[in-house]
């Protein structure tokens, strides 16, 4: 019992170990899949079936998607798609499984670990070499357990055979127990392929009946999706949504399974040419169980794939948005849960909210802006305490990204997705630059306004004049943040901060002339002054902010 138990750990760190390495070895690529071929829910199913096959894990791929929905990247009607294709390309694994207890693959496991180890120490190759390492230890996983099963003997153990078969197949009731049994399994051990390799063990040695089996498969199904709703605990809403329409999806199939049980079963065995009534022929008990699971995926996909925007609706009601409190400062938009499961896809997520962090900052130059045109007192005062609350909140945005940054940092990331860390936590450090300098200048204006002062007409114009380009650079630098970086260039950004530039050295030469002119006092001209030099300042974190998007070294600014 202890060699199966560890044989099914093998197993499970093979498969873990094949899923983390395709995700390092497509890197940006991988997190772009999903985002870009779900134009409509038949190319959903497909790219959820396709990623699925390739990462040999339903789970990863369902946590993925709810990541996607978490970060604004996937309305909720693609993510379901995407689920129903992942249940699809979930299927191969027990394919996979099947294979191993019907063909040597002693042949492919040891020649594959051979090469897997040459690349490992290749810096190039070294996540082909994971994944090769991955998939010989997953065949390897199932050449121990198929020799394990044997060595148990089962099929001559009369205990256990009329322990089995004290079980009346017959009942629905039986059945729905090994199917509670499949689903508290599944849902401790967040391992369908565990589950299924189990399965697939007792059935090949002909000890447990075939329906019995079969529900242990049904509850398999069910219970994975303990995996994405735990993820999206603390998600967002729609994530929430996106995990439990999974478990919806599983759970109608199950009961439209259940309400013609038998005869499907009887259908799934005379395609892979199994005759129940005659018993014997353990050997084509994997294959059955592998066929079932497919029929069963694909016949419920087939069904619901029609119905995407009444289960929508459906889990819309379960879950309705709960409204958020007026009275809470501060909440990050994508950042809801750790889903460092799925660290590459945690980046992207990161990347989303630093670009919503950005979109902040301006606002919050707007208020600044609005506060040089306005003359009511009482709405100059409301502007000062917004601006207040917000640099508060800029300074969180920053502490909290940075430390989903640095537990990101901790999982296993590609080259690239390091890159991109650095490059994030660069970009929030000269974001909350931003909102520091909007804050220096509300308190500069408040200060100005409590004294009585009041700028001259011409002094308010290069002053928005100036706050316009500054706003242009700012527009900018949301364009740069939120967009794909292909196919862009910086060459704007240095046009706005080169007129910026030159408009502080004009404003302070003219500001100098005027003060010596005796055009206005010096207290005046020191605030405006220290006003137009901010802003130039602004620009300049303007331009760090795009450099390191860019993963540019800082420029030296002007200051």
């Amino acid at each position: 019992m202890l060699k199966i138990l560890g044989t099914l750990g093998l197993l499970i760190f093979g498969m873990r170990m094949m899923s983390n390495a395709l995700q390092k070895m497509a890197g940006a690529q991988l997190r772009h899949v999903l985002s870009r071929m779900t134009t409509n829910r038949f190319m959903g199913v497909l790219t959820g079936a396709g990623v699925t096959c390739a990462v040999q894990s339903s789970s990863a791929t369902t946590v993925m998607t709810v990541s996607f929905v978490s970060a604004g990247l996937l309305t909720l009607g693609q993510a379901i798609s995407v689920i129903m294709g992942a249940n699809i390309g979930t299927t191969l694994t027990a394919w996979i499984l099947s294979l191993g207890y019907n063909v040597d693959l002693t042949t492919v496991v040891f020649p594959a670990f051979l090469v897997g180890i040459l690349l490992i120490y290749h810096k190039r190759y070294r996540y082909m070499g994971d994944f090769l390492f991955g998939i010989a230890f997953m065949f390897f996983a199932l050449v121990l357990l198929s020799s394990a099963g044997k060595e148990l003997d089962l099929e001559h153990n009369q205990a256990v055979i009329d322990f089995f078969l004290s079980f009346d197949q017959s009942s629905m009731l039986t059945i729905l127990a090994f199917l509670a049994i499949g689903t508290i399994i599944t849902c401790i051990v967040q391992s369908s392929a565990a589950v299924m390799a189990i399965t697939i063990l007792l059935c090949s040695t002909g000890v447990l009946p075939i329906h019995l089996g079969i529900a242990l498969v049904m509850g398999e199904n069910i219970g994975t999706t303990a995996t994405a709703n735990l993820a999206a605990l603390g998600a967002n809403t729609e994530a929430r949504r996106a995990a439990l329409a999974h478990l919806l999806f599983n759970v109608f199939g199950v009961i439209w399974v259940l309400c013609i049980f038998y005869p499907f079963v009887n259908v799934v065995c005379r395609m892979v040419g199994y005759d129940i009534t005659a018993g014997g022929q353990a050997e084509k008990l994997p294959v059955v169980l592998a066929m079932f699971h497919t029929c069963f995926n694909v016949t419920n996909t087939a069904l619901l794939i029609g119905f995407i925007p009444q289960i929508e609706r459906v889990v819309r009601w379960i879950l309705p948005d709960k409204s958020e409190q007026q009275s809470e400062p501060f909440k990050l938009q994508y950042i809801k849960a750790n889903l460092i499961q799925t660290p590459e896809i945690a980046v992207l997520q990161a990347q989303k909210e630093t670009a919503h962090y950005g979109m902040r900052t301006q606002q919050m130059f707007t208020m600044v802006r609005n506060m040089i045109i306005e003359q009511d007192e009482n709405k100059l005062e409301q502007f000062y305490d917004s601006i207040q609350q917000e640099e508060e909140v800029s300074d969180n945005a920053e502490i909290s990204i940075a430390r989903f940054l640095e537990q990101v940092s901790e999982g296993h990331l590609s080259y690239e997705s390091k890159t991109k860390v650095r490059q994030m936590l660069r970009e929030i450090g000269e974001l909350e630059s931003i909102g520091d300098s909007c804050y220096r200048l509300a308190r500069t204006m408040h200060r100005h306004g409590q004294h009585g002062h009041q700028f001259t007409k011409e002094q308010k114009q290069n002053l928005s004049e100036m706050m316009d380009l500054c706003d242009q650079a700012l527009t900018q630098m949301n364009h740069v943040l939120g967009e794909r970086i292909e196919g862009q260039d910086m060459k704007d950004t240095y046009f706005y901060e080169n007129q910026i530039n030159i408009m502080r050295d004009r404003l302070k030469a003219e500001n100098v002339k005027a003060v010596n002119e005796r055009q206005y006092d010096y207290a005046l001209g020191t605030q405006y002054s220290d006003l137009v030099g901010e802003l130039e300042k602004l620009g300049d974190y303007v331009i760090n902010v795009v450099e390191a998007r860019f993963g540019q070294h800082q420029s030296t600014n002007k200051t």
